[in-house]
């Protein structure tokens, strides 16, 4: 397939193995997909995150780019810069990725020139995905603290794109932003799907918001994916009993309604 397919992920911390993170996590997301990755805290989100972008080593398991084995957490100098152009990450924090000393438009353009680009082109593409994100010149020339939360994850967004990544990960990336800023960032982030041709993959314990994002998900509990499938199906008719609690600890049920 074209995407990322990751098979039997296992992992286990402690001296002897005996704390096991994930267990036999399977799934996969096509290039230009959306797959949300649902669950609590302590279900083994991060760990898979930290594992796509070669931070950890699974313990077993693989991992497929493209139909070929792909293992991050071996490569080393240019290879570590080609993983990081087909893979970024966009935190909850947006100060994770923003130096806070540096204007906005001069941390996009200095991800784009790291990453090959001319230092004139790496200024256009700048310019360009701070449009795209919606960021004008007054924002770009801003530092991040003089932003707003929502143009601060805009700007992290940018960041992310700046690179041209085939496959972006959203760790929670809205879930700190009140609901009427996530609503533009989930926006956002479909707008740039159809526009960048960027895959996503959306972690989340939020299921209010994963529909407006992903066509597809899975859920982990404890180390396990549980359920698996269309959003709209998991969302409507959950099968596996944690499912069904996670949609019933949302305030309100899952509002029918498009944003």
């Amino acid at each position: 397939m074209s995407g990322i397919e990751v098979r039997n992920l296992r992992k286990t911390f402690g001296h002897r193995g005996d704390v096991v993170a994930l267990d036999g996590v399977s799934f996969a997301v096509e290039q230009g997909g959306a797959l949300g990755l649902i669950g609590e805290s302590g279900s083994g989100k991060s760990t898979t995150a930290r594992i796509l972008l070669g931070l950890e080593r699974p313990t077993s398991g693989s991992i497929l780019r493209d139909g070929v084995p792909y293992e991050p957490w071996r490569v080393s100098g240019r290879e570590r810069l080609e993983r990081a152009r087909s893979m970024q990450i966009v935190f909850q924090d947006p100060y994770l990725s923003l130096n806070p000393r540096m204007r906005v438009i001069d941390a996009v353009r200095a991800a784009a020139e790291l990453h090959g680009l001319s230092s004139f082109d790496a200024r256009a593409r700048a310019r360009h995905i701070l449009d795209e994100v919606g960021l004008g010149v007054r924002e770009g020339e801003s530092v991040p603290r003089s932003l707003s939360g929502g143009q601060r994850q805009r700007a992290a967004i940018a960041r992310a794109l700046a690179v041209s990544p085939r496959f972006v990960i959203l760790d929670e990336a809205v879930a700190a932003l009140d609901v009427s800023v996530q609503a533009q960032i989930l926006n956002l982030l479909n707008e740039l799907r159809r526009a960048e041709g960027v895959g996503y993959l959306f972690i989340t314990h939020n299921l209010a918001v994963v529909r407006y994002v992903t066509d597809d998900a899975v859920v982990l509990h404890h180390g396990r994916v549980v359920e698996r499938g269309p959003t709209a199906r998991i969302l409507s008719k959950p099968d596996h009993p944690y499912t069904r609690a996670l949609l019933a600890a949302v305030p309100g049920g899952i509002p029918r309604e498009e944003f």
